[in-house]
């Protein structure tokens, strides 16, 4: 065989192995002798979390903090409460963080979910147009509903309300409202062309009733987050009704052994420490005047009427 042939062959030979280095290297994480580059990759953590949560801007505020703190991938999906709870009865996520009391705890009677942890609260308000048509400002949540509902159908071009109808924590709160002023949920929904179901997020929901001029249930989170693009006011601030209270749990890893449940727990004492609730009492001050959340991780939800308060007082193990 000539010379010439056979160094051709062995350059041939050398740019193909450099080339099979490279694919191995970069496209599937492994070094040419086989060795895997997965030690050096970060852990993920996936969580679903309500809406007003993500729209206030509060995960992007905490998220590179916690990504620093324990070397993760933080990825955050947002939905309604409903839908976040159905993430986790599938083992699509690690953790959630939601606002339901009731189906939080069906969700971990059922087995899906451990060590849940109140770590934020705030209210809800009902808000509308300055010159409130309804007449409902001031009254108390239960008498508001019951005068939307009775101006609604009698003023259907004035009188509008528009509902998240989207399964969330601040839907079923609409719920709970209506059927303490005496409705059934149907009847409403049928009770004419005033009652409107929007079908999505608490932002978008918030926006639509700004534009048609409407009446609205939201959480003062996300109404402070989006106030300077509103006409819209707040009618009723007050009553027991009102209160809305977050918390995080993880999926429970006996029903499903992929979850991370060691970086869910991570999350949980990162949010009830004393560093996270500091930084949920500093977020939206300095933006907003005013805290958009309230601390209430490591028992302090015993003031806001958490009948497990005593629980939520015990960092996750």
């Amino acid at each position: 065989m000539k010379k010439e042939s056979v160094m051709k062959k062995l350059s041939l030979l050398g740019i193909i192995f450099i080339l099979a280095f490279v694919y191995l290297t970069f496209f599937t994480g492994e070094s040419a002798t086989g060795s895997s580059s997965s030690s050096s990759r970060k852990e993920r953590l996936r969580v679903a979390t309500t809406t007003s949560l993500y729209d206030t801007g509060l995960w992007d505020y905490l998220e590179p903090i916690f990504e620093k703190k324990f070397n993760v991938e933080l990825d955050v999906i947002y939905a309604g409460t409903g839908i976040a709870l159905e993430y986790g009865k599938r083992g699509d996520v690690d953790a959630l963080a939601i606002h339901d009391r009731v189906r939080e705890d069906e969700f971990i009677k059922q087995g899906y979910g451990i060590n849940r942890r109140c770590f934020a609260c705030n209210y809800f308000i009902i808000v509308g147009p300055k010159i409130d048509p309804a007449g409902i400002k001031d009254i108390s949540p239960v008498a508001a509903f019951k005068k939307l509902i009775q101006e609604g159908e009698k003023n259907p071009d004035k009188v509008k309300f528009i509902s998240r109808g989207d399964d969330s924590g601040t839907h079923a709160r609409e719920k709970k409202i209506w059927e303490k002023a005496g409705y059934e949920y149907d009847t409403v929904q049928k009770s004419g062309p005033w009652y409107i179901e929007a079908g999505k997020g608490m932002g978008p929901t918030l926006l639509m009733a700004n534009e048609i001029g409407a009446y609205t249930l939201v959480d003062t989170g996300t109404f402070l987050a989006y106030k300077g693009n509103l006409r819209l006011i707040p009618l009723v601030r007050k009553g027991k009704e009102l209160l809305n209270v977050y918390a995080v749990m993880a999926v429970n890893p006996e029903k499903y052994p992929h979850v991370n449940i060691k970086m869910a727990n991570n999350l949980i004492n990162f949010l009830i420490s004393d560093e996270g609730q500091k930084l949920i009492g500093e977020f939206g001050v300095e933006r907003y005047g005013t805290q958009l959340f309230i601390p209430c991780g490591r028992g302090k939800c015993k003031k806001v009427g958490c009948p497990t308060w005593k629980e939520c007082a015990k960092p996750v193990r």
